[in-house]
């Protein structure tokens, strides 16, 4: 058993990846989020690459952190460059980081084709950037980039890289799979082969073009004297991504004999990951192992039946261990053990109940209809309350009325009517918008927030239309999927019809519905 180091480049390599951009401000928050899950190193940026990065470095001194060390990355020296002149290592001496991350090539190939250099004096410029730094009191972490390619290409040279490193007064030396070409079994062979002992601490770099980061990272882990991975959240990073310390962290600290500082914070691994994706504006990836929404949900009646009896039969390792939780999924698969653990809410019921059968029989011929509870249980409990009369309903249509127009080549618009009977009044209300959705939307709220406060905190935060039966053409039937928020908490609700409004009016209804039969005075 051993101790691993978590490095974390999300804010430098992962934000390389398609899709993610972070503001300096943006930086900042994550970095408090790293430091929280007990991360052990942060690398924070490129200083010499752009002005962000660098103003990171100078505000983020001034950021008490109580675990992680932030780490600055840069290149080793220009060839053409007097080592005490380089920009890119003056930058690194400017962030003032206690570790650096210097990154060098560690393939005889790209020495040659990409820097252009002779062999010899990439090894010189190895040794004079990591020598540098370290004289000037920097910790470096030298990057071999390349160095499984270069293995294949010239093993004696790759070899000597990291010979002149340690040399030079590198702390840790990191062998990184650059273009993500490597497989467990390669790895393995591969390491086996190389005297690891005779080096300072070394760690691993994987990219994950094989779908195989997180399973190198493993691997590595398993020899004398590699105890340094790096990654990012949520696996991001250049094409295909880095290793995923979101599945990671979690692998080694309940999987293996080996520990990590995450440990201490695990259960804040599924909030960091969708802090993280929330940051980036992009959703969440629900199938991720661990922190996905789907990690822990289970759809088939067989597959419930078996967590609700016992639910380490079927979920490997328990759901609040990284601060997930269970989710029952509803369809046409469900089973009386599905319905039953739903209805819990409502009273004491068991799978021979009348009630248990009548919600069962109606849940299948809902669906059948084209409704799809897994991803709108809002609207299910809803359908549970109607089913047992314990709806509260709180207004009732009477109708509405919609009219678009459009003049010349300004953009068309859509004024909403509706007209409602409430338990003490009628009420009215009106909305414009650009679309006629939205403008019913405003018309609802316009017309009972009034009366009930409390929806002036409700918001759509999502809409999506599925066309149920294509077949049908222009007259398919869709589904409309809206999920809502309090700024406390989310729920998702559904609507079909052949009408597009009509399935959306039925979906905002029951979030507002929901929110007063199941919310309201657990809010108040």
């Amino acid at each position: 058993m051993k101790k691993i180091e978590l490095f974390d480049t999300t804010l430098r390599d992962g934000i390389q990846g398609i899709d993610i951009n972070f503001s300096l401000a943006d930086k900042i928050l994550a970095t408090r989020k790293l430091d929280d899950l007990m991360i052990d190193f942060i690398e924070g940026g490129f200083p010499s690459s752009n002005k962000k990065d660098a103003l990171y470095f100078e505000r983020i001194k001034k950021v008490k952190l109580n675990h992680a060390k932030v780490v600055a990355f840069g290149f080793t020296k220009n060839p053409k460059d007097k080592t005490e002149k380089d920009p890119h290592l003056q930058s690194l001496l400017k962030a003032e980081t206690e570790y650096v991350t210097l990154v060098g090539k560690a393939s005889r190939a790209h020495a040659e084709k990409v820097l252009g250099v002779d062999p010899e004096k990439n090894l010189e410029m190895i040794f004079e950037s990591v020598k540098f730094l370290a004289d000037h009191g920097c910790k470096v972490i030298f990057d071999l980039e390349h160095f499984f390619d270069g293995l294949l290409v010239d093993r004696e040279y790759t070899l000597r890289t990291m010979d002149i490193a340690a040399e030079a007064g590198a702390v840790r030396l990191v062998m990184c799979d650059t273009n993500g070409g490597i497989l467990p079994m390669q790895l393995h062979k591969t390491l086996s082969n190389i005297d690891l002992k005779k080096y300072p601490p070394i760690g691993v770099h994987f990219h994950n073009d094989c779908g195989t980061a997180v399973a190198n990272s493993l691997t590595a882990i398993e020899f004398d004297n590699i105890d340094h991975v790096q990654g990012t959240i949520n696996g991001w990073g250049e094409r295909c991504g880095n290793t995923n310390l979101c599945v990671l962290a979690p692998d080694i600290c309940l999987k293996t004999m080996n520990t990590v500082n995450v440990a201490d914070a695990l259960h804040l691994m599924t909030h960091t990951s969708r802090y993280f994706f929330e940051l980036a504006n992009i959703l969440p990836d629900k199938r991720q192992p661990y922190v996905g929404e789907a990690a822990f949900s289970h759809k088939a009646g067989l597959h419930t039946d078996v967590v609700l009896k016992s639910g380490n039969l079927i979920e490997h390792v328990s759901s609040s261990a990284v601060g997930n939780y269970r989710q029952i999924l509803l369809s046409e698969l469900s089973g009386k053990s599905t319905v039953l653990a739903k209805m819990k809410k409502f009273g004491d019921f068991n799978k021979n109940s009348p009630e248990v059968q009548k919600v069962l029989k109606l849940l299948k011929n809902k669906e059948a209809a084209g409704y799809e509870y897994e991803a709108a249980e809002a609207s299910f409990m809803l359908l549970i309350a109607k089913c047992l009369k314990k709806y509260k309903p709180f207004m009732e249509l009477n109708n509405y009325h919609l009219e678009s127009f459009k003049t010349g080549e300004a953009p068309a618009k859509t004024v909403a009517r509706v007209f409602m009977t409430t338990a003490t009044k009628n009420v009215m209300g009106a909305g414009i918008s650009v679309g006629p959705v939205d403008a019913l939307n405003v018309a609802l709220q316009g017309a009972l927030q009034p009366l009930y406060p409390f929806l002036k905190s409700i918001s759509l935060i999502d809409y999506k239309v599925r066309i149920y039966d294509p077949q049908s053409a222009t007259a398919a039937k869709v589904r409309v999927l809206i999920r809502s928020s309090d700024k406390k908490q989310e729920w998702d609700t559904i609507g079909v019809s052949e009408n597009i409004i009509e399935a959306s009016w039925e979906a905002m209804v029951d979030s507002l519905d929901y929110y007063y039969n199941f919310l309201k005075d657990k809010d108040s």
